[in-house]
């Protein structure tokens, strides 16, 4: 399961609001960045196939099936600070993180 802090939920709604009505948030874990994965976050309008769907404080939130073991209870903030705002993931599966927060990998069995 993923939980998202109410910051994150309110800045969520704010920039579906830009979107498509009913546009559903999705999560995916990418090849890439300093530690080996990212996380990715996007607007979808479509469930595909063997996608995980869970409703989150009212919210829908999409994770394909290969992504689907790397976010167990992967924890997703906002904050703003002087830099900006962004998202904060903490994942108890991470092994190693990058300094920005957004790369990470974990143990070699799981690995993308």
């Amino acid at each position: 399961m993923i939980h998202l802090s109410q910051a994150a939920i309110n800045e969520i709604k704010r920039l579906q609001l830009k979107q498509q009505p009913n546009s559903l948030l999705r999560i995916t874990i990418k090849l890439g960045g300093c530690s080996g994965q990212f996380y990715d976050m996007s607007f979808d309008q479509t469930v595909k196939v063997n996608d995980h769907v869970f409703d989150v404080n009212e919210m829908q939130v999409v994770i394909d099936s290969h992504s689907y073991s790397y976010v167990q209870e992967l924890g997703l903030d906002y904050s703003e600070d002087l830099m900006g705002g962004g998202f904060r993931f903490n994942n108890p599966q991470a092994i190693a993180i990058c300094g920005c927060g957004n790369s990470f990998s974990i143990a070699q069995s799981n690995s993308v």
